[in-house]
């Protein structure tokens, strides 16, 4: 039948063959597997810290189209107003840190979090910094927008890496990404988005749909109100005894991607958790409420209820809000920055974001669910002649919570403009090495290459002064 198609890393304790090749050459001289093992974790103490595999689940919060560091977590008072901006700095829960006056409500949690002043990509491109931000390797040449996905700008996402080496029972999917992908203007996606080299198997399970629809099915996973639990196991049978007699059959790996992913699809059709995950109508209308009846807001809803229901990472991609606000209703803004801001941009976030910790922590799994708030890059310090602000890849702010992630924390600065790091620089590598660290995989864990050749999923430090 048709199958998804795995070439496991490691033998069954967790070696892998160099491993044992290097047992055999070193036995000669006179050193030993415990020897090596103990080398081993000496050489990799992070594996070992309290906080390696504290997240059962991660929620990534896209911001697509680039947040502005001064407008969020990272406000510079003493500047000019060309380059503050605005508005006004304010405390928050966290002695020491003043965030931007239009997020109260992340304010009043900001002590769940840990900050990071100096992020950088050192690209101003949306599809070639996303590549980065998204996989952890940078895209070459840097700076160029609507990128393409191809080699050697192929490296798999940290969802489907997770999707990789997090299996789940009965096949499930081990990321998910809703409501849509990422593209630029004409539909064109960013580049860094699926499984790459890793082959469509690998792909995190793309969800398009509007949770905020009054009874909304989910395409992907709804079943025809025709088809009877007895009639979709008589047709699932049927399949079955079809794939049988192709056994014999030299199948392709598209074909074999494409029976994982049928698969997948038929595992998360009858899987009662997953679909009732997605029933958001059974969510309390107060509930609903606080995080916002739109559609990222719901969408960050039901990542809560994904990964309730054993899904280990779910990506929410900010989508836009519409033609007749500025900007598109996006993060990238280019005019009218101060207005797109004050009016739409910045209430839904602070919004939903809030109401996210916020439940979380209500239901004791704050600490077990990793929080990522990130977009591709930040804004230009100074605003342009249309009152905006333009990429900017030099320096900019992520936020962290829960998930071993240590509470009330501010991690690197950038210089009084908001242009460049000062100190503590964090590139898109080691933000992946952490996410990694924090969900138990060894950022040191090797995947193939299309040569057979074993590469770590990341090429970065693990970010320990926030674990």
């Amino acid at each position: 039948m048709l199958t998804i198609r795995d070439s496991g890393t490691t033998l069954c304790d967790q070696l892998t063959r160099r491993d044992w090749l290097r047992i055999g050459g070193l036995g000669a001289l006179g050193l030993s597997l415990p020897a090596l093992l103990n080398a081993r974790a000496q050489a990799s103490p992070m594996a070992r810290s309290g906080s390696f595999g504290k997240a059962k689940a991660c929620i990534l919060i896209g911001l697509t189209g680039g947040p502005p560091q001064h407008e969020t977590w990272d406000p510079k008072p003493d500047a000019p107003v060309e380059i503050r901006g605005p508005f006004r700095p304010i405390a928050s829960s966290l002695p020491g840190l003043q965030v931007c006056e239009l997020m109260p409500r992340l304010a009043a949690q900001a002590h769940h979090f840990a900050v990071l002043r100096a992020a950088s990509t050192r690209d101003n491109a949306h599809s070639s910094s996303g590549y980065y931000m998204m996989t952890g390797v940078p895209h070459v040449p840097p700076n160029v927008e609507n990128a393409r996905a191809a080699a050697p700008n192929n490296w798999p996402s940290v969802a489907a890496l997770v999707n990789k080496v997090k299996s789940r029972p009965g096949g499930m999917p081990a990321s998910v990404v809703i409501p849509e992908h990422i593209w630029n203007d004409g539909n064109i996606p960013w580049p860094g988005q699926d499984a790459g080299f890793l082959g469509r198997s690998a792909d995190p399970w793309l969800i398009h749909c509007d949770p905020s629809a009054p009874n909304a099915p989910i395409p992907a996973i709804a079943m025809p109100d025709e088809m009877t639990p007895l009639r979709f196991d008589a047709r699932r049978g049927l399949l079955d005894q079809v794939n049988r007699h192709f056994e014999t059959l030299d199948r392709s790996t598209a074909t074999a991607n494409y029976g994982g992913q049928f698969t997948q699809a038929l595992d998360m059709m009858r899987a009662s958790n997953i679909r009732r995950a997605f029933d958001i109508s059974q969510e309390p209308a107060s509930m609903r409420d606080r995080y916002g009846r739109n559609r990222y807001s719901q969408s960050i809803m039901l990542a809560r209820r994904l990964v309730e229901a054993g899904i280990s990472l779910v990506q929410i991609n900010w989508t836009r809000m519409g033609p007749n606000l500025p900007n598109q209703g996006g993060w990238d803004t280019h005019n009218q920055n101060a207005l797109s801001l004050r009016t739409h941009l910045m209430p839904l976030m602070d919004q939903v974001c809030s109401a996210l910790i916020e439940d979380l922590a209500a239901r004791g799994l704050l600490d077990e669910t990793l929080v990522v708030w990130m977009g591709e890059f930040g804004r230009t310090p100074r605003h342009n002649a249309n009152g905006g602000r333009d990429h900017w890849g030099p320096v900019f702010s992520l936020a962290m919570a829960g998930g071993g992630v240590r509470a009330g924390v501010v991690h690197g600065s950038s210089d009084r403009d908001g242009a460049y790091p000062r100190e503590g620089t964090v590139l898109p590598q080691d933000l992946t090495a952490t996410i990694f660290h924090l969900l138990g995989i060894d950022p040191d864990t090797e995947v193939r290459d299309p040569l057979g050749r074993p590469i770590a999923v990341s090429r970065g430090e693990v970010i320990r002064q926030i674990v």
